[in-house]
């Protein structure tokens, strides 16, 4: 599992005129409940060399923890665990089930169909007594069956103009390590008396000499308040990424060799072959307009380009509407569109004399829209409350992700707030 990379949030504070009292920055602990539901399918999986199911299915809950140390300081710790199946990943071994006819478009009944990844991110943020500046510290922990990651980072944040300006920086680091795991057909000893074919499958395939991967993020972001209603922000990120770039148990099929299968299922050529680095540049902004009491537009955009040959363009809109002063709707909409990365092939388009090449369609050409619609409830005198926290929000999101390819998803999310006394 990849490891997405973006800014580290920042958030403002008023000071009393009252030089003797500083008012806290968080005035009391805080609890965010968060549960997401993620289904998606399709017909272009990487782990059957483009070709084959992409069904899917991913369970993530996480709970966010804000402490107030003192006046100036707080504590977050963000812990989670996602649990998913994946058809595409059962089919790393497609023979470890009981299935009577093994094909791409079938899951396998194997244990490879699941996997569990848990996260740990703790934070440290200090602001200077005129709430002017701000520090902040994290640290990341992640493991899963093949991947364990670590990550720390760090950034400052400037306020001027009487809070109307803020300027950002931030900096994170993350060392990965592969367990790679290849398809069953290429690793060492394999025999299966079913395959079929022209002549022996014997696939010139060399396991990858290292398994590790480093990421290198930095980060810049300038907000300004324009008007009474209307506040704009832009942003930079530079990413550096160097090590094992492939994924190792994705499959690829060459145009120019014999073709060998069990059953209905291909067996595969080689591996995905991708550079040994990496180098990302998103810039985009943001401009948010108060209409009035009841209704406010949020605007995003962001231009990407790496040096894989990929460009991408995303757009979206969010208009919040008060219905009422404690329910708020908001209708979502968001448009991406991407160039094709100059290593991707469909199945069988790629030889065996290329250097570098992947039938992973999210390095493909395409197009992609995202509808959603949210709720959300807040009281902010917590009247309600569960032990000794008090419900502050509760968030409930619907999004339907549609991609030109075939790929389609539905997105639920829930998220809660509860303070302390």
């Amino acid at each position: 599992m990849f490891v997405l990379l973006g800014l580290l949030g920042v958030s403002c504070w008023s000071q009393q005129s009252n030089t003797s009292y500083t008012k806290r920055v968080l005035e009391t602990s805080e609890i965010d409940a968060l549960f997401s539901y993620y289904s998606q399918d399709g017909s272009n999986a990487a782990v059957t060399g483009g070709e084959g199911t992409e069904e899917l299915t991913d369970a993530t809950s996480s709970l966010v923890l804000r402490m107030p140390m003192n006046a100036n300081d707080v504590l977050t710790v963000d812990v989670g665990l996602s649990a998913y199946t994946s058809a595409s990943s059962s089919n790393v071994n497609p023979l470890d089930g009981n299935n009577l006819n093994t094909s791409p478009f079938d899951a396998s009944s194997g244990e490879s169909r699941k996997d569990l990844l848990a996260y740990i991110n703790p934070s440290y943020q200090h602001s200077s007594d005129d709430r002017n500046s701000i520090w902040s510290g994290n640290l990341y922990f992640s493991t899963e069956y093949d991947y364990f990651s670590v990550g720390f980072g760090g950034g400052y944040t400037r306020l001027f103009n009487e809070k109307n300006t803020e300027v950002s920086v931030s900096a994170r680091v993350f060392l990965d390590k592969w367990n790679a795991i290849y398809p069953i057909e290429l690793r060492n000893g394999f025999f299966d008396n079913r395959i079929t074919g022209n002549g022996t499958y014997n696939p010139n395939f060399t396991p990858f000499d290292q398994e590790t991967r480093s990421s290198y993020a930095f980060s810049l972001g300038f907000s300004q308040i324009l008007t009474k209603k209307m506040q704009g922000s832009i942003f930079m990120d530079v990413v550096s990424q160097n090590g094992l770039l492939s994924t190792p148990f994705q499959r690829v099929y060459f145009g120019d060799t014999e073709a060998f299968f069990i059953d209905d299922f291909q067996l595969a050529d080689d591996v995905e072959r991708l550079p040994d680095s990496r180098f990302k540049l998103p810039i985009g902004g943001r401009l948010n307009y108060y209409v009035n009491d009841f209704v406010v537009l949020r605007s995003y955009y962001r231009f990407y380009w790496d040096d894989w040959g990929i460009t991408s363009h995303t757009a979206s809109l969010e208009i919040p509407l008060k219905v009422t002063e404690r329910f708020t709707l908001y209708p979502t909409y968001r448009f991406y569109s991407q160039s094709a990365a100059d290593y991707f092939y469909p199945k069988e388009a790629a030889l065996s004399t290329f250097t570098y090449y992947t039938s992973d369609y999210d390095l493909s050409q395409y197009d992609a829209h995202q509808y959603g619609l949210g709720v959300q409830y807040k009281d902010l005198l917590a009247n309600a409350r569960i032990l000794t926290f008090g419900l502050k929000t509760i968030d409930l999101r619907f999004n339907k992700y549609d991609r030109s390819d075939g790929l389609d998803a539905y997105i639920i999310t829930l998220g809660t707030t509860f303070i302390g006394n």
